[in-house]
């Protein structure tokens, strides 16, 4: 009798449907992803600048830190992300440890507002090549008499200290 009635009542098994798209409409998907697709493809082919630092020492093998991370044993070649100083610490047994500054200027195509141009719009890829050598000392072994001497200095300052 009121089978044409409709009721505002929620089952628990509730259900929603969504209309079936045309064929059109899935074209149009297939496209749309397809776009999708061919545009991040075309971004990753699209600018990029790859940056590295290569550092040689004298005598090779030296121990190398950058930043106050080990990046291997010289000649050594790592990728940097930044323009700026960076702190370099070169150590090697029987030679003194060196630590240093490398200030690392950007090149003309690095400065803005040409950056964003190279960095995401140049079709291409641009290697920023930085090198440093570095030249260590050798370790000077204090004599005897020298050790002494200024073991008796630190023990009188030590004194005087604590008056």
């Amino acid at each position: 009798m009121n089978r044409h009635r409709r009721t505002n009542r929620m089952s628990h098994d509730t259900r929603v449907v969504l209309p079936t798209p045309s064929h059109g409409a899935r074209a149009l998907g297939h496209v749309s992803m397809l776009a999708l697709v061919g545009a991040v493809g075309l971004t990753s082919l699209a600018g990029c600048v790859r940056r590295t630092m290569t550092i040689t020492t004298d005598p090779p093998n030296a121990l190398v830190f950058v930043n106050d991370q080990e990046v291997g044993r010289s000649t050594v070649a790592t990728d940097f992300l930044w323009y700026g100083d960076y702190d370099v610490i070169v150590r090697k047994e029987g030679y003194e440890t060196l630590k240093t500054n490398w200030p690392i200027k950007p090149p003309w195509y690095q400065i803005m507002p040409l950056d964003f141009f190279f960095e995401v719009l140049w079709p291409g890829q641009l290697h920023d090549q930085r090198a440093h050598h570095f030249t260590l000392v050798a370790q000077q072994i204090p004599s005897e008499e020298e050790l002494v001497e200024r073991a008796g200095q630190l023990r009188d300052r030590a004194l005087e200290a604590g008056k």
